[in-house]
């Protein structure tokens, strides 16, 4: 009897092991190509300047539903970020990485708050701010291959 009691504790221990991170689900390109940059575009949209042939145009939310909208995109902004830094997309890059997702993150509230406040000003100025941020961390993170490719660290400053 002790024996098995013994023998039920070891399982019980193997199978509570930390076997480590599980891999993502997606690749850093795929959760880019599926979920940043569709989620960004929506906050992008939301207001906007345009001057063509026919005039000058101004698009900004009008309903509370438009707001609404604008507010979980950020909000998505956020978690996605968070995201980013998590052992599956963050191992094997440089520390600079999670800078970008902090960056990110935080930009992402700023977001929350201008659509909070209802101010095309500000949900437009925070725009170029998180466009920047996205900017730089592509110039530092080249998109990788499909094929598997191991990732890189941008080059240290």
């Amino acid at each position: 009897m002790h024996k098995a009691l013994l023998a039920a504790a070891a399982i019980g221990l193997l199978g509570g092991c930390d076997r480590g991170p599980e891999p993502p689900e997606k690749t850093v390109q795929q959760l880019m190509a599926q979920e940043v940059q569709p989620t960004a575009k929506i906050y992008w949209d939301s207001v906007q300047y345009i001057s063509d042939e026919t005039g000058n145009h101004e698009i900004f939310p009008e309903t509370d539903a438009d707001w609404q909208r604008t507010r979980a995109a950020a909000t998505k902004m956020a978690e996605l970020a968070a995201l980013l830094k998590e052992p599956g997309y963050a191992d094997g890059r440089g520390k600079d990485w999670l800078q970008f997702s902090d960056s990110l993150a935080e930009v992402s509230r700023l977001a929350e708050q201008a659509a909070d406040e209802r101010s095309t000003d500000k949900v437009f100025e925070v725009g170029g701010t998180m466009y920047s941020v996205c900017s730089a961390c592509h110039q530092a993170y080249p998109a990788e291959s499909e094929e598997g490719a191991a990732p890189t660290a941008a080059p240290e400053a």
